[in-house]
């Protein structure tokens, strides 16, 4: 991927970050932090860096580097909009097509190039990022073949009942310690998703914020293997749930039951915490269950953001 292309995703996932309070105001923006934070180099993120400064989304102080503006949240918000509004996301064209069926389940990289009108390097792209995503692998030949993980409501199904499988079970782990400094931050962006409206943060931050929450506890059991586990599946939903319709008013209960679950951890009561968030995950496969989806071609079906 060349830098122009990587830095303009970056600076959308940053501008993300900072609409939803991820990123709070006042906060400042290293370049390593931000690589780090999102698994790349150095040299597209100060690419990135510069376009927002140029956007008025953050500002830059000699010798102390950038810095999030007071008030900005709405800014960045309307940024994101047109910037969505200017381009087609290629990635999300490819996976809204695979939802709909059309597409055979096996593609080679000349077939996408001659659908798509894209280049051999941006085939190659959008490629490896769904097969990061977990919906498409290469085949032993030649190739590729889309899965059908989260494509169906079964799957999501199973996919909750993994979850309440082993999210509680993590938290009665023998090596399962709190960390203050995760617990407040996690707090911090619950509080910030209740006094933020809702209706003007993007859907992507909205699915990101709450598997986020559950990624950073399950880290605490100490079990690698548990975070890997919950990564994993996490991705594979991701595909369906950006297609779907967002219920923002349940946003409100689960940041409150997120709350809830911080609170017992807080308070010393794992046993509790377990429990409680098994509640929580089984409330959600209730509402995300085959039957509740009313399945169709659409997907115009409120989801949680859990």
């Amino acid at each position: 991927m060349r830098s122009s292309e990587l830095s303009v995703r970056i600076s959308r996932r940053l501008t993300h970050d900072i609409a939803s309070g991820a990123i709070a105001a006042g906060q400042h923006v290293g370049t390593q932090q931000v690589a780090d934070r999102y698994g790349v180099s150095r040299t597209p993120v100060r690419e990135a860096l510069s376009t927002l400064e140029g956007a008025g989304l953050l500002k830059r102080q000699a010798n102390r580097g950038y810095f999030v503006p007071n008030g900005i949240a709405e800014t960045a918000q309307q940024w994101l909009e047109d910037q969505n509004k200017a381009t087609i996301d290629p990635y999300q064209m490819l996976a809204n097509d695979w939802l709909v069926n059309k597409l055979p389940e096996e593609v080679t990289e000349q077939y996408l190039r001659q659908t798509y009108g894209w280049t051999k390097s941006r085939v190659n792209e959008i490629l490896l990022r769904a097969n990061r995503e977990g919906w498409v692998e290469r085949k032993a030949g030649y190739g590729w073949r889309f899965l059908p993980v989260a494509k169906t409501p079964e799957a999501f199904d199973q996919i909750y009942r993994f979850r309440l499988s082993i999210e509680p079970a993590a938290m009665m782990e023998p090596t399962f310690a709190l960390d203050r400094k995760v617990l407040d931050e996690q707090r911090r962006l619950q509080d910030q998703m209740l006094d933020t409206d809702l209706g003007g943060v993007p859907d992507e931050t909205l699915l990101a914020n709450g598997s986020t929450f559950h990624e950073e506890i399950i880290q605490l059991s100490g079990n690698p293997f548990f975070l890997m586990s919950l990564q994993r599946v996490n991705r594979m939903r991701r595909l369906m749930e950006y297609r779907a319709k967002i219920d923002r008013g349940r946003l409100v209960e689960q940041c409150t039951e997120h709350l809830e679950i911080l609170d017992l951890l807080e308070s010393g009561d794992v046993v509790g915490a377990s429990y409680k968030m098994r509640q929580h995950l089984s409330g959600a496969l209730k509402r995300k269950s085959p039957l509740a989806w009313s399945w169709a071609s659409d997907a115009d079906v409120d989801r949680d953001a859990d």
